[in-house]
């Protein structure tokens, strides 16, 4: 018993000396990890993922854990779900059967909106590019401006896992932002007579059959135009398909609670794991969190400006405020566009419109990365 004790002593002797010789980034680390924690639990940032994060980026920073090194746990973790890139595929099949795309069905020209807060993935590529990150690393880098936690996993566990950590925690970190960081620039670049424009209720006409051929069509479409992203597409058509045929309910509950949550919590310690810090505070992921940053803001300026034209060509019809619903947040730019309705007119219900540009979001940020990757896969670089 003894010796046990002195033995283990011995060892907690050994890992604070370790600590303190060469242990500052992971000092560093212990300390993000306790903050990701914090603002999980106590701010309600995000905590279905920040919580596995913030205890895996724990777990990984104290001296000789090992938990990283072949055959630890976390590494286990890692090349079953994210090295072969399931984790996140199996999350979208959750994301497609909690989406409902009603709403962009009833308005199919919404999705132009959808469309245009997915520019400032393209500009901020090519910031990246002039900042001299690699073809792969940039195209990474950039899908952080799809707001989409799960597609930036995908893209950056596939070309560029040695920044998969840094990418991960920007992509979760500005989505939990989107309620700040959106309002400003919505309110910067519209003006109040076009912050009050009531829009016209939305007519509920969609077909059943309609909203069941749906994921159908857009699978096959989009996998002919960008077949290199297609398990993005098809994974949330699948949840969608699912979910629309009202035949298999247990395997969409499944889909979008248990299996989410499992692997969600899988997902987080995995990449907590990536966070160890010598590997992690390098300048690198400072720049890879400002460009993250002006990606979603760029997404933002670009998905109002697109509905300050709308609503020029439809002589004051469509509040550009809903523009800001472009981004793949999802359901939550759709909620901040309803807010800040609310806010410039106690009249205005935006939510229906905004739900349907932010499913529209959801969408062209998958078909934005796949048309990245099929592009690179012509290059020669995948």
């Amino acid at each position: 018993m003894l010796e046990s004790i002195l033995a283990g002593l011995s060892g907690l002797g050994a890992g604070i000396e370790l600590l303190l010789a060469d242990g500052l980034p992971n000092l560093v680390m212990l300390a993000v990890g306790g903050t990701l924690l914090w603002l999980g639990t106590k701010k309600g940032v995000e905590p279905l993922l920040l919580v596995p994060i913030g205890f895996g980026c724990i777990l990984v920073n104290i001296p000789l854990s090992e938990l990283m090194d072949n055959e630890g746990f976390i590494r286990t973790l890692y090349e079953a779900g994210i090295a072969n890139e399931l984790f996140p595929l199996l999350i979208f099949v959750g994301i497609g059967a909690m989406t409902d795309f009603g709403p962009l069905l009833e308005n199919p020209r919404i999705l132009l909106f959808g469309a245009a807060g997915q520019v400032g993935i393209f500009l901020t590529l090519l910031l990246a590019l002039a900042l001299g990150f690699s073809q792969l690393d940039a195209v990474a880098i950039a899908v952080i401006g799809a707001c989409d936690g799960p597609t930036a996993i995908y893209v950056a566990s596939q070309y560029a896992p040695h920044l998969l950590g840094p990418i991960s925690v920007a992509a979760y970190s500005y989505m939990a932002l989107v309620p700040i960081i959106q309002p400003p620039i919505m309110k910067a670049l519209t003006t109040e007579k076009e912050r009050v424009i009531k829009m016209a209720a939305v007519k509920r006409s969609v077909s059943p059959q309609t909203k069941l051929l749906f994921p159908l069509v857009v699978t096959l479409v989009g996998g002919l135009i960008a077949p290199k992203g297609l398990p993005l597409l098809g994974t949330i058509m699948l949840g969608n398909f699912m979910r629309e045929s009202g035949v298999v309910a247990r395997l969409t509950k499944a889909s979008e609670n248990e299996i989410a949550n499992i692997v969600t919590l899988f997902l987080g310690l995995a990449i907590g794991g990536t966070m160890e810090g010598h590997a992690f505070l390098t300048p690198t992921t400072l720049a890879i969190f400002g460009l993250g940053f002006l990606a979603i803001s760029l997404d933002t300026v670009a998905g109002v400006l697109f509905g300050k034209l709308v609503c020029l060509l439809t002589g004051g019809k469509v509040n550009p405020l809903i523009g800001a619903a472009g981004i793949s947040a999802y359901p939550m730019a759709a909620r901040v566009v309803q807010t800040q309705g609310l806010r410039y007119n106690k009249k205005n219900h935006l939510l229906m419109h905004a739900a349907g540009a932010n499913t529209g979001g959801q969408i062209g940020s998958v078909v934005a990365a796949a048309v990245m990757l099929s592009v690179l896969k012509g290059m020669g670089l995948i």
